[in-house]
């Protein structure tokens, strides 16, 4: 029987629930409710669990404050997609209650469960039911009520409760069962509670492969390696690079001495490279004091060519045009398609980022690539709505620099707020007018169904043409022509003057420009305009304004 929780069982409980989180999550992804390749919620999910799993297992020694926050920040840090931020969100809420005691009994796990769901709640600015969040609460609620203080008996009741609610979800969300499924996001937080029940219970959940986060590109505009530097401005701790050869070794000198002199430079610096054998050895070493890394060389031999750079002076001469540079906007956008990224970029926006449908950057990626922009404040395009809420999160991560999140559901709306940028204007007009230019973009998109179901009025098979806006189904055809044709039709009103076609990856340029002629055809009023987006899963974005 388990009483309380310390720091070494946190420990494990989270391990545990990564693992069952990781080994369901093809099962959750699989519950996605829109018919379209997105299923990413258990992915998003278990890789915000996994950046939580690499904070905690660099924690040294074994104190619960320690680990909560751990926790918190890794769960904050990788936190991607809707249900990974508000998984997030969870955590911290737990954490916020652990962090203040040495041993969790089951009074105080209450407590942060309850501390858990608010925290939740608040992340997302319109909350739904039928979501997480109403599984949350439920497992919250049985808590509050739950006279047990083992904690076996105590999860497996509260875990009862949660499974009931995610069973009531498609009742809560009609989409959900139209769909036939339960809320995917409710699933993956069940599942994790079931891997901390196994650790109560002493069970050893064995981890299928876990996946890895895809490294998230900053597109041609990278920060070039000779100033990654800019990173780390002012937090130098080793001033001088030092650098030199070992030649003529003396007769005693052995290749354990080597190895010797290699720990002692790891003791007085960083960035250490000692390599070579009994007739020549090269060294490099960043360290405050080079004159003690060329004593202890020059009793294994001679010295030769000895460099040493004053990497002080460097960093302020760094700083010194880092801050000659910096200007008080910049933007960010994040998208999908070498062609939409080369758009953005002629649209002056300062970095842009790998992400989209099926590729959610996390909290931590948005938020380095917003420090990489010299700027003041910093205007961000999520362009995809399961982006919004992770952008929102990256926020606590930026130091030294504001964040204004313009909520783009796709990427002409983020055309649309980098078109009216005006930099000598103040953020808070830009950000009006930017959120003014997103409303009055009509978006249509063409992609393909992944699983046999019925929406609406539509009955769908795995691999169907559909065209759709935001959240709903509006056009079904036999090709993807015939399709964008139904799609325009029924996104289209008088007032639009222009339509652009983004064609994707698996479109060519001539069947674009076919599609073009047809367009201008049926509506020979507006400018029809043709773009290779190069996205992949679409394979047409249609813009009108």
């Amino acid at each position: 029987m388990l009483k309380t929780i310390n720091g070494t069982m946190f420990l494990n409980m989270m391990h545990s629930a990564a693992k069952n989180l990781e080994n369901n999550r093809a099962q959750i992804d699989a519950l996605n409710v829109f018919p379209v390749p997105d299923g990413d919620t258990g992915t998003n999910m278990s890789l915000t669990m996994q950046s939580a799993i690499k904070e905690l297992d660099a924690v040294k020694g074994n104190f619960m404050a320690d680990y909560a926050s751990a926790a918190s920040k890794g769960a904050l840090k990788g936190a991607r997609g809707n249900s990974g931020v508000i998984l997030s969100q969870i955590i911290k809420g737990l954490c916020s209650v652990f962090k203040t005691v040495n041993e969790v009994d089951v009074r105080d796990f209450t407590k942060a469960l309850k501390a858990a769901t608010e925290t939740a709640y608040k992340a997302v600015s319109k909350p739904k039911e039928g979501t997480i969040l109403t599984v949350s609460r439920a497992i919250s609620d049985a808590a509050q009520k739950c006279k047990k203080r083992d904690f076996e008996e105590y999860f497996e009741e509260f875990l009862a409760a949660g499974n009931v609610a995610l069973e009531k979800t498609p009742e809560l969300l009609p989409v959900l069962k139209k769909a036939g499924v339960v809320d995917a996001g409710g699933m993956g937080l069940l599942k994790v509670c079931e891997g901390m029940l196994k650790a109560i219970k002493g069970e050893k959940v064995n981890a299928s492969e876990v996946v890895e986060p895809v490294p998230v590109k900053m597109g041609s505009d990278e920060i070039p390696h000779e100033h990654a530097e800019l990173f780390n401005l002012g937090r130098i701790e080793f001033g001088y690079c030092t650098e030199f050869f070992i030649i003529n070794l003396k007769k005693k000198t052995t290749l354990a001495d080597i190895d010797k002199l290699r720990e002692y430079l790891n003791t007085i610096g960083d960035s250490v490279i000692c390599i070579g054998d009994l007739e020549f050895i090269k060294v490099h070493v960043h360290t405050n004091n080079p004159g003690q890394a060329l004593s202890k060389a020059l009793q294994l031999g001679e010295l030769d060519k000895v460099k040493i750079e004053n990497m002080l002076e460097q960093n302020r001469a760094l700083i010194k045009q880092y801050e000659a540079n910096r200007k008080p906007m910049g933007m960010l956008a994040i998208c999908s398609g070498k062609g939409m990224e080369e758009i953005f970029k002629d649209l002056a926006v300062d970095k842009v980022i790998e992400g989209g449908q099926t590729m959610n950057p996390s909290a931590n990626d948005i938020a380095d690539a917003a420090m990489a922009i010299n700027a003041d404040n910093v205007f961000v395009f999520p362009n995809n709505k399961n982006i919004i809420l992770a952008a929102e999160q990256a926020k606590e991560l930026v130091e030294n620099k504001k964040l204004y999140v313009i909520p783009t559901k796709n990427i002409p709306q983020g055309f649309s707020a980098a078109m009216v940028y005006m930099e000598d204007e103040t953020p808070e007009q830009n950000m009006l007018k930017m959120l003014h230019a997103i409303d009055n973009v009509t978006v249509g998109q063409v992609t393909y169904a992944v699983r046999d179901t019925k929406i609406g009025r539509f009955s769908l098979k795995d691999g169907d043409i559909i065209g759709l806006d935001n959240s709903r189904i509006l056009a079904k055809g036999k090709t993807v022509e015939e399709t964008t044709l139904k799609l325009i039709e029924s996104i289209k009103d008088k007032s639009h003057e222009s339509i652009n076609l983004y064609y994707g990856c698996d479109v060519s340029e001539q069947s674009a420009e076919m599609l073009r002629l047809k367009v201008e055809e049926e509506y020979p009023d507006c400018d029809v305009e043709v773009y290779c987006g190069g996205q992949p899963i679409y394979y047409y974005i249609v813009s009108l304004e």
